[in-house]
Order: C-alpha cells, then sequence, then structure tokens
C-alpha cells in the first residue's frame, strides 16, 4: 500500500495593527489535499500563456492580479475542487483583549486554534507524514514562533508514529500555496466587504470558517 501524505498549504489575510488604522480583521486559512494536486497543471499553462500574451508574471497573488486573471485562476480552482478542504480562522480584532494584541502571543495563540480544529477534522490514522507549508516569512522571530506553535500542535495531535515537518517555501514557487492565497481572499472579502462573488466559487470545498470572538460583545478600539 502507497504511503499517503496530507498537505497543509498556509495563508494569512489582514494585518497585526490593533488600532482604527489597522484592518478589521485577521485570517488564517488552509487548502488541505494530498498527491496529485489537481489544478497544478492548468494554473502552469494559464501563467505562460498568459507570458505569451505579452503579461510578466511570476505567481498567481489574488490582491495584485487584474480582475481577468483572478477570474481564470478562480476558475481553475472551481474545476479542480474535488480533494480540497478548507478551512480558516477569523479573528475580529477589536474582540482581541489588551494583552493578548502582543504579536508573540496573539499569532501562536491563533494559528494554535487553526491547527487544532483542522487536525481533529480529519482522520490522521490514514497517514504517513503530515507536512505544512507556509510562505516563506520575512521576520526571523516570527518565523520561529510559527515553527514553534506548529511543531506543538502537531506534537498533541498526531500520533507518535506519524511523522510532520514544517516548510517554508517562496509562494512563486508553489502553486498550492498561491491557491491558498486565492482562497484567502476569497474568504476575506466575504468577511471585510460582504463580497460572496469568489466565495461562492470555492464554498463547496469550505469546511469551516471558525470566528474565535463570535460570541464576544466587547470591544477593545
Amino acid at each position: 500500500m502507497q504511503d499517503r501524505f496530507l498537505y497543509i498549504f498556509l495563508d494569512e489575510s489582514g494585518n497585526m495593527d490593533f488600532s482604527a488604522n489597522g484592518t478589521r480583521f485577521f485570517q488564517i486559512t488552509g487548502v488541505v489535499q494530498e498527491r496529485p494536486f489537481q489544478a497544478y497543471k492548468a494554473l502552469s499553462e494559464l501563467r505562460y500563456d498568459l507570458i505569451e500574451a505579452g503579461e510578466d508574471i511570476h505567481r498567481f497573488h489574488a490582491t495584485e492580479d487584474k480582475q481577468d486573471v483572478r477570474n481564470r485562476v478562480f476558475s481553475i480552482i472551481q474545476q479542480n475542487l474535488n480533494g480540497m478542504r478548507i478551512h480558516a480562522v477569523i479573528v475580529e480584532k477589536r474582540k482581541t483583549r489588551p494583552e493578548l494584541q502582543e504579536e508573540s502571543l496573539f499569532y501562536p495563540r491563533m494559528l494554535g486554534y487553526f491547527l487544532r480544529g483542522t487536525l481533529r477534522a480529519t482522520d490522521l490514522k490514514a497517514y504517513q507524514e503530515v507536512i505544512v507549508m507556509t510562505a516563506r516569512l520575512k521576520s526571523g522571530a516570527r518565523s520561529k514562533e510559527f515553527e514553534k506553535t506548529v511543531k506543538v500542535s502537531l506534537a498533541r495531535m498526531l500520533r507518535k508514529k506519524v511523522r510532520w515537518r514544517v516548510l517554508h517555501h517562496p509562494s512563486h514557487c508553489n502553486f498550492d500555496l498561491q491557491i491558498a492565497d486565492y482562497c484567502s481572499w476569497a474568504i476575506y472579502r466575504k468577511w471585510n466587504d460582504a463580497d460572496v462573488r469568489s466565495y461562492s466559487l470555492i464554498s463547496p470545498a469550505i469546511r469551516k470558517e471558525y470566528d474565535i470572538f463570535e460570541r464576544g460583545t466587547e470591544y477593545y478600539y
């Protein structure tokens, strides 16, 4: 029997500015899937189609891409949702207690919520290894916090015989990280702007949107 590997491709939306100048929400989104990654070939073909049409594009990034490009990327994602499971943790930042607003506390806590919820929704007995992939982080301290949180969460959730790794890859080298970016953008647009046009395209694969402070009633700024 061939070994099975579970991949979790992570992306973030929003920022860490806990003030009226910051984003309303912070969000962690993950696309969970196994090989073969069905959308890979189509995205590669689209990239070269765009290059041959005169575009200079080295990756797909929902915030930066033109609407026509976004439409074509979302079409490919929509056609390849089978095998994808999308999870997201959404934080309305104004409801975050002041003592938790420090990034070194806030980020690991939210990432831990995301990983525990995602892994508990998965039958891990079937997998030889869990591989968590994220875009390479610029901050060395942030990268260490990320890796520490992932390791602690995975160690608690996985059977001792299951191996796991955390990999930081530049997003332009990985179409699946780019898919995670697009899915994160679509979910964020729904929450922040009440725009569900892109969200509706990926909604069949969305398994969980967890509003961390859904029951919170107090705003701290």
